[in-house]
């Protein structure tokens, strides 16, 4: 006989507050849209949740599908961690929250979200998104969208409470969260949406929008543009809101700044490593030359923020956790190290290069490499997570720094040995560089967001940009390098191969950010 035991459940069970949006009822009538901005007063151009609509079929079966828009309170939310001094944060009921008065406007938390949820706030200019109304919750009320739809389609309750209406929705239908294959375990759950809804990929784009033609935003949405002709199972994006990407120009360019920076010193050790004399003034020029290129680093990024005044904020506010934290720490201790080498330089003192050069190849190489783990959190951009990106970085930075050698020889003497070895240096980098291009093109991305955004680098709105890096700055320095041996097709190859990888990189991060993630 199997004895049966009683099950108690706490009296009080933790709170961990979940929203069921049932797209089944929804009438995309926009109250939630309106009242969130009443409540929140959110300014025009940017919403925290919006009725996203696509029309699926072929005239005459044609249906208009909606979809709640916002937010997905995610248990393990990317934008926490990625943020560098706490604004965006995980409360203990499991809301994410934000401080508009702490953030920074570096935009991360933005390249964090995949599902383009986070917005610049452009009167206050900080990142703000729906936050559950986390101020009503804390007075007992329902958050405003709750309380306003017409007919009950948005239901708020604890999903630890398996009374809850929230937990019995989710049990009793089928219950859709958006992109589950991000592991970010989301809390706003979907009964009757719509594949063609949840996943922005599945609907074509035609620049239509219901109430205007939006002319800024995500280029594209689709490798083919829609054609008159529909398919059965035709989906078009009926309307949506405006996306921007967060980060510009001066994300691009301060990869390219960077690899000068940590590249100037990575061969300035090499050199030293294998036992050639170099002189104080090329000690000097090295360090003048990383100094100047990590202060421009540190110019744009500061310049690319929204509050640049509170910027310090990352030094007495950090958040370990974060890659753009431990980078900007990473960053000034190379600094140090660079300055040292150039004082040790001035005074004439070339025996502590080898002392020198130690920490300073360590903290280069960190230099150049912390990005690809800043990239790696911003889990939205699909491109961007790839695993050989640090070495891709390394190589671009060694490259970068044989470029500068080179080209400096035109002022400096160098040994023959020297200038062999920089040769040599500068061959393999390039290959290396060249190889990981190619990469991109050959081996197949497993995710749908990845291959569109490969295929806008390539073939799309960034290939003049990417084919720009790839001949010119690529195989045209391999070509130079291996079958000219003179010292002007060396000069030539150096200075083709930086501004070939200032156009790399500019398609590289604009086209890891052109995919809709909405």
């Amino acid at each position: 006989m199997i004895e049966e035991r009683e099950v108690t459940l706490p009296k009080e069970l933790p709170i961990r507050w979940g929203k069921v949006i049932n797209q089944d009822t929804c009438i995309g009538c926009h109250a939630c849209s309106v009242a969130c901005k009443m409540e929140h007063d959110v300014p025009l151009s940017v919403n925290r949740t919006y009725v996203k609509q696509v029309e699926v079929g072929v005239y005459p079966e044609v249906s208009r599908q909606f979809q709640i828009t916002r937010c997905n309170q995610c248990d393990d939310a990317p934008c926490v961690p990625i943020c560098p001094v706490t604004a965006m944060f995980k409360r203990s009921d499991g809301i994410v929250d934000f401080d508009r008065d702490v953030c920074i406007g570096c935009k991360a938390c933005m390249a964090a979200c995949p599902y383009d949820a986070i917005y610049i706030n452009p009167e206050v200019h900080s990142a703000e998104k729906c936050n559950f109304c986390a101020h009503r919750i804390d007075q007992g009320m329902e958050p405003a969208c709750v309380v306003v739809c017409p007919v009950e389609s948005i239901v708020v309750g604890n999903l630890n409470d398996p009374e809850s209406e929230v937990v019995q929705l989710i049990a009793r239908n089928k219950a859709d969260v958006r992109k589950p294959e991000k592991g970010t375990q989301p809390k706003v759950y979907y009964v009757g949406a719509s594949d063609y809804t949840l996943n922005p990929s599945k609907s074509s784009y035609e620049g239509s929008h219901l109430y205007s033609q939006e002319k800024e935003g995500y280029p594209v949405h689709a490798h083919k543009p829609q054609t008159a002709k529909h398919s059965v199972a035709a989906a078009r994006l009926a309307y949506d809101v405006p996306h921007h990407a967060p980060w510009h120009w001066e994300v691009s360019l301060y990869t390219w700044t960077k690899s000068i920076a940590a590249g100037v010193f990575l061969m300035f050790s090499i050199l030293v490593f294998s036992g050639q004399s170099l002189s104080p003034a090329w000690g000097a020029a090295s360090s003048v030359t990383g100094l100047v290129f990590l202060g421009a680093t540190g110019v744009l990024l500061i310049f690319d923020l929204e509050h640049p005044m509170r910027f310090i904020r990352i030094f007495t506010r950090p958040q370990w956790k974060s890659w753009l934290v431990r980078g900007s720490f990473i960053i000034a201790l190379y600094g140090l190290v660079l300055l040292a080498q150039l004082v040790v330089s001035l005074l004439g003192h070339t025996g502590l290069n080898l002392a020198l050069s130690i920490p300073g190849a360590v903290l280069g190489a960190l230099t150049a490499m912390y990005t690809a783990f800043l990239f790696a959190q911003a889990k939205g951009r699909d491109l961007w997570q790839n695993p050989a990106l640090p070495l891709h970085l390394l190589s671009q930075a060694v490259l970068a720094g044989a470029a500068c050698f080179s080209i400096g020889g035109l002022w400096l003497p160098l040994s023959h040995a020297a200038l062999q070895l920089i040769h040599v240096t500068l061959l393999i980098a390039v290959a290396f560089h060249t190889v990981l291009i190619f990469s991109e093109m050959v081996i197949p991305h497993n995710m749908a967001s990845a291959r569109d955004a490969a295929h806008q680098m390539i073939y799309g709105a960034y290939k003049g940009f990417f084919w720009t890096g790839l001949i010119g700055g690529a195989l045209l320095p391999l070509g130079l390098g291996f079958f000219q041996s003179s010292w002007a097709a060396l000069v030539s190859a150096s200075a083709l191969a930086l501004l070939g990888l200032l156009a790399y990189e500019h398609a590289y991060v604009q086209a890891g950010q052109s995919v809709p993630l909405s």
